[in-house]
């Protein structure tokens, strides 16, 4: 079996580990409660110490600045976990209103460790979840926080160290490549900071997003006018976020390679000025679908399943796929 392929197998089905490039921000101090409740669009009034929840922070026109996940330190210290690339601007939108409020905002050189495949069974922690039934303890964690995950049915748990992440995974796991992990968070329909989620983005866009991420008992918070707007009215955009299937081999000449997907434009089938439907964010091999897959926006009028071609930025001619809803796998 191929290293891709069994790496592919461990984070989907079974006991896979990734070195998860993320930005981190500790924000502490005694206004840190209720400056973040008034920036991020989920409530953390009520949020226990060591408890997590995933939050959207916003643009005050209501368009995301960054998806993160918030960890509650302590009664005045939070954790704010997003995508590598997207600290600074996080970082930043969250200074902007900050004026005389008594907080910090700072970096932190965490690193996380991404368990995925089989359900994770946790140790009780003060403040955490219980153990869910599953197939049996995680072994000791060498110090780090343990946060459950699941996205569309892909489930595991992050380990969270604040200092340097071991050098073996946990026992059982085996470490995995980018290439498997792009392949499972396309399938998942992950949205990632920076790819699917920039400030063009409207948070109904994504399926799923809104209801993960968005309080509508809360007080006001920046960005909340659109959001509460578009709920009202069914969440109706112009544009939805799609998986999209290559069918085709990577290691043939002509086959697609992921690549040169990203940025490819999404056209009506059969001709290679078709019109636009749309782009692609991202895209990856997949062992399991046997092609190429990607994450596309494509215009709400566009029915899904349905043929579409990609045209390559660079050029080419155009190859066959099929929009389909997410996730895909």
């Amino acid at each position: 079996m191929s290293a891709p392929l069994e790496d592919y197998r461990a984070l989907r089905t079974g006991r896979g580990a990734y070195r998860r490039a993320r930005d981190l921000l500790r924000v502490a101090g005694p206004d840190a409660g209720g400056y973040l409740q008034g920036q991020c669009s989920q409530d953390l009034a009520a949020l226990a110490v060591g408890a997590q929840v995933d939050s959207l922070v916003l643009t005050p026109e209501g368009k995301v600045t960054a998806l993160v996940r918030v960890l509650r330190l302590a009664e005045d210290a939070y954790l704010l976990d997003t995508d590598a690339g997207a600290g600074p601007a996080l970082a930043a939108r969250l200074a902007r209103f900050k004026l005389r409020a008594k907080l910090a905002i700072e970096p932190v050189e965490w690193q996380v460790v991404a368990l995925r495949g089989e359900p994770v069974a946790l140790r009780p922690t003060a403040g955490g979840p219980d153990a869910p039934p599953g197939s049996g303890a995680l072994p000791d964690p060498d110090g780090a926080i343990v946060l459950p995950y699941e996205w569309n049915g892909w489930r595991g748990a992050d380990l969270l160290y604040e200092g340097g992440a071991p050098e073996h995974p946990p026992p059982g796991y085996r470490w995995c490549d980018e290439t498997a992990w792009e392949a499972c968070r396309i399938e998942a329909g992950v949205p990632r900071t920076g790819a699917e989620l920039d400030e063009r983005t409207i948070p109904a866009e994504v399926p799923g997003l809104v209801e993960r991420s968005v309080s509508f008992t809360k007080g006001c918070y920046t960005g909340q006018e659109l959001v509460a707007r578009l709920d009202a009215r069914g969440n109706r955009v112009a544009r939805r976020l799609v998986g999209v299937v290559v069918p085709d081999r990577v290691d043939r000449p002509g086959g697609a390679t992921p690549g040169e997907l990203v940025g490819a434009s999404v056209l009506e089938p059969g001709t290679a000025d078709g019109k636009e439907l749309g782009r692609c964010t991202s895209a990856a091999w997949s062992p399991g679908l046997g092609g190429v897959v990607a994450l596309a926006y494509l215009h709400r009028s566009v029915p899904v399943p349905a043929a579409v071609d990609l045209k390559a930025p660079g050029g080419g001619p155009p190859r066959a796929g099929e929009a389909r809803p997410l996730p895909l796998a």
